[in-house]
């Protein structure tokens, strides 16, 4: 059985994290992302889980810190100057390689900017805002329905991969509403579960991988004992500063997501069999270039979409693709020009890259995003 709600996309994310067993929020309220806390306040305790609001945005990633490593499936949600607040923490958890989901609700920026305004100028700031090597992994919803799903695939990823990820929606996809069908109840949908270590805790060592390069993780208070820093260190979770140590640990951090894109890249071809103009557009921009694309089609021209649904890992090869079969490829985005960059890194000049760039507090329309294809020459 399922129930049809119409809610907003925020509303779709708390939903979804409930479905994937999340038992623990905590946070800050920020705009346009307070929807997630609000639903989750009330949902949480509900179903056997704790949400605790904390006194700022690092305090919020902290505490999800602790309760992840307790063994909880964990979300903490922000915006704009949040996001930039959690940074630290966040390498942190990349370091130690503790599962965690991470939502951004991007607004416009920079600082306090316009937070009820859409943009997506965090693109940039998701795969490089805190310092150091390592990988990460962020989605990017479309519609309401996609933000529940994408919420548990969040999961699935980050409890495989014993890392964070990063839930990058914007405002316009936060603060939508549509229709959604969703299961009467959530007992009967599997959970993501994480690996857990099958030694004793004599024998466990906390980082040292199985064959997927993803070492099991034991919950603190069940027995086992490990050491949890964000320097770099051996298979125990003890410092270790040598070379040879750390190129292995950075390595691997890199490795097991590089070895995996084919699962974790997620991406939609719209109208792109024989599109002579590839359309990239991610986000609430994708929204507008479904339209132009159709209207583009209705006047003869061969348009078509790229959608990456997975930002972070960049879609290389799928990219690299697109360039040997079109003629010229835009990049839409509601910022000064940040995924562009990723794109021409890639196309390295095989074919013309356009960008059409909108930041001025208004989301990019159709035919604006028509007006670019049809002015190609």
């Amino acid at each position: 059985m399922s129930r049809v709600s119409l809610i907003q996309g925020n509303q779709a994310v708390a939903e979804g994290a409930i479905a994937a067993g999340v038992t623990f929020f905590g946070g800050y309220p920020i705009t346009p992302s307070t929807e997630v806390a609000e639903a989750l306040a009330k949902k949480l305790p509900a179903n056997g889980g704790k949400f605790v609001q904390m006194e700022d945005e690092i305090a919020g990633i902290g505490v999800i810190i602790g309760a992840s490593l307790a063994g909880k499936k964990v979300m903490t949600a922000t915006s704009g100057p949040g996001f930039s607040l959690k940074q630290e923490l966040l390498g942190y958890a990349c370091i130690a390689e503790i599962p965690m989901v991470i939502v951004n609700v991007q607004r416009m920026g920079p600082s306090t900017g316009q937070p009820t305004a859409p943009a997506q100028g965090d693109v940039m700031q998701a795969r490089w805002g805190t310092h150091g090597d390592h990988s990460i992994i962020a989605l990017t919803p479309s519609s309401v329905p996609e933000c529940f799903d994408l919420t548990i695939k969040a999961y699935e990823l980050s409890e495989k991969y014993r890392t964070p990820v990063i839930l990058l929606l914007d405002e316009v996809v936060g603060h939508m509403r549509e229709r959604i069908d969703l299961p009467d109840s959530y007992e009967t949908l599997v959970k993501p579960q994480r690996k857990l270590p099958v030694v004793s805790p004599e024998e466990y060592k906390a980082y040292k991988p199985d064959s997927d390069l993803v070492p099991a993780m034991a919950p603190f208070g069940k027995g086992y004992r490990w050491h949890v820093t964000g320097l770099v260190h051996d298979e125990y979770g003890f410092p270790d500063g040598s070379p040879a140590a750390t190129q292995k640990c950075l390595d691997r951090l890199q490795d097991k997501i590089n070895y995996n894109l084919d699962e974790i890249v997620l991406y939609e071809n719209y109208l792109m069999e024989d599109a002579e103009i590839a359309v990239v557009a991610y986000g609430g921009t994708a929204r507008t270039a479904y339209a132009a694309i159709d209207a583009a089609r209705s006047k003869g021209i061969k348009a078509g979409l790229f959608r990456p649904i997975t930002m972070w890992p960049f879609p290389s090869k799928q990219i690299k693709e697109i360039a040997g079969k079109v003629k010229h490829v835009i990049v839409a985005e509601m910022n000064q020009g940040q995924y562009v960059i990723e794109v021409e890194r890639v196309v390295a000049g095989k074919v013309p890259v356009t960008l059409h760039a909108k930041y001025n507090s208004e989301a990019i329309t159709p035919d604006e995003l028509l007006a670019t294809i049809t002015g190609l020459k």
